[in-house]
């Protein structure tokens, strides 16, 4: 947010219509005069330009109406204003009365802060350095302007200009030639920066003042934070974790994010008088997109899932003063940092969360059924004893080198398990088969119908075989029959390790049951 530094109050305003302009009573046609003038010069702006000015309409989202425009000045690879919308909104002016009692100076007026409806300006603008942004300007005295920056689109001006390659969508860069470039470019966004260009665009499309008037009261810009987002994005190499963690964390972020976690994550000291706003909301901002938010004081930060590419944790803050920060454009840096370090708190404690033996389901995210294209494969169930019996008749598999056939393998387990062909049949064996290679636990030999265990295969038939045989069948049965006696246990690290884990499961029944 910028302003003009001669008026910003009234009594500034006051000096320099009697000072500047050489008008002793200050009266409300010389506001509008200005105001009149800025219109038409506006208006002008517009038409010299051959740019669209309308009137914003009810209902219209104003960053999807001016995208065609957007678009077309890009392929034209064009930089300046593409669109002008007029707006009757609220915004600060100035009141001007007669004092209630008589004074000594016929020419005085009380010029009063008031807050009135009236035409704003949203000017969209191409920059060459900053990219597409939006410049708000009021129409009345003091001409208040207001800008709205998107540091997504200075990075994407920064790389193309250094020529790296990137794909986004929204503000969201989905794939990058050069993961190191993005962060550089991110930091590369400076005040000094901000300033150069706001300055020359308030230049070409504020109110004007002429060569005098700026001589003799200096007139200057002060540049302002009025809300800032400052945004995190963890990436995954697979997209399917994203939406299980993002809904896991909202589960435990409801539960465990107290008024004292949000306290510490915002780095501040709860008291008893603590005279802001702390807590925490799931919101459905459209059909099956949540947002988690934490609220802190005129602040809030939430967690979302974007393009199903990444988690994003986004901070905003309406009033910096809640962070002990000032306002100025030149504590930009001192912002940064200062959310930098609550997001990373925020994704410290998630992660601390998460990081519980409870939250990694295998088993049960194995025996639910999948999908593979247009085909539905039932899930595996661990504790199926023709999976245990395929399982073992598998791993010897090795020892033929292009697999196994399937009457090969349903010979090997009828005879090792002295089964019959009533009890397991061929087709019996065909189905699990057909259900294991849609897990990816099996594949076959080229074209052949021969069969064997993949990489990860191996890797589940052993971790199975070792849960059943080794290890959950040992310590069930201590739990469920007879626990053997630890004062006469052999001299063995194997068995002692079965008595500590009994001692464990022991331990974890209670918990739970607590």
């Amino acid at each position: 947010m910028a302003t003009s530094a001669a008026c910003r109050g009234p009594s500034r305003w006051s000096t320099f219509s009697a000072t500047v302009l050489g008008i002793p009573t200050v009266n409300k046609a010389v506001l509008s005069q200005r105001t009149t003038d800025y219109q038409h010069g506006v208006d002008a702006f517009a038409r010299n330009h051959k740019v669209p000015i309308e009137w914003a309409e009810k209902g219209v989202r104003k960053e999807n109406y001016v995208l065609p425009p957007l678009k077309r000045m890009e392929k034209r690879a064009a930089f300046g204003v593409y669109f002008i919308f007029k707006s009757m909104e609220q915004g600060p002016t100035f009141r001007i009365s007669l004092p209630r009692f008589p004074s000594h100076d016929p020419n005085y007026r009380i010029v009063a802060n008031q807050r009135s409806r009236f035409t704003h300006y949203y000017f969209y603008i191409r920059d060459e350095v900053l990219g597409p942004f939006v410049l708000r300007a009021a129409s009345f005295f003091p001409f208040q302007t207001t800008y709205y920056l998107n540091g997504h689109s200075f990075i994407e001006r920064e790389l193309t200009r250094a020529g790296v390659g990137f794909r986004k969508n929204d503000n969201a860069f989905l794939a990058i030639d050069d993961a190191i470039q993005l962060p550089a470019a991110a930091d590369r966004l400076s005040p000094e920066i901000i300033r150069q260009r706001l300055d020359d665009w308030t230049h070409r499309l504020g109110p004007q003042f002429s060569a005098h008037e700026r001589k003799q009261m200096k007139l200057s810009r002060f540049y302002s934070i009025a809300q800032i987002e400052y945004c995190r994005n963890f990436i995954f190499k697979r997209n399917f974790p994203i939406h299980k963690i993002f809904e896991r964390g909202c589960e435990l972020g409801l539960w465990r994010l107290t008024a004292h976690k949000i306290s510490e994550i915002f780095g501040v000291r709860l008291t008893p008088q603590w005279p802001g706003k702390l807590a925490n909301v799931i919101e459905q901002v459209e059909h099956g997109h949540h947002v988690f938010r934490a609220y802190f004081k005129h602040a809030f930060l939430k967690q979302y899932e974007k393009f199903l590419t990444f988690l994003r944790n986004e901070i905003c803050s309406n009033n910096l003063s809640d962070f002990g920060l000032k306002k100025g454009l030149d504590h930009l840096d001192a912002v940064r940092q200062k959310f930098q370090a609550i997001t990373d708190h925020f994704a410290t404690h998630q992660a601390q969360w998460l990081n519980v033996h409870v939250d990694f389901p295998l088993l049960q995210r194995v025996a639910l059924p999948i999908t593979v294209g247009s085909v539905r494969y039932p899930g595996i169930q661990i504790h199926d004893p023709r999976l245990i019996r395929l399982l073992e008749v598998l791993l010897h598999s090795g020892t033929v080198a292009g697999g196994w056939t399937t009457k090969q393998i349903h010979q090997a387990v009828l005879i090792t398990f002295h089964l019959t062909k009533r009890a397991y049949g061929l087709n019996q064996l065909r189905y699990d088969l057909r259900k294991w290679k849609g897990h990816g636990l099996v594949e076959r030999d080229g074209k052949r119908y021969a069969y064997r265990l993949t990489t990860k295969g191996v890797d589940v038939a052993l971790l199975f075989l070792f849960f059943h045989k080794r290890l959950c069948g040992p310590l069930a049965h201590s739990r469920l029959h007879r626990r053997p006696d630890a004062d006469h246990r052999p001299d063995s690290k194997l068995e002692a390790a079965y008595h500590k884990a009994d001692r464990a499961i022991e331990e974890v029944v209670k918990l739970l049951a607590a």
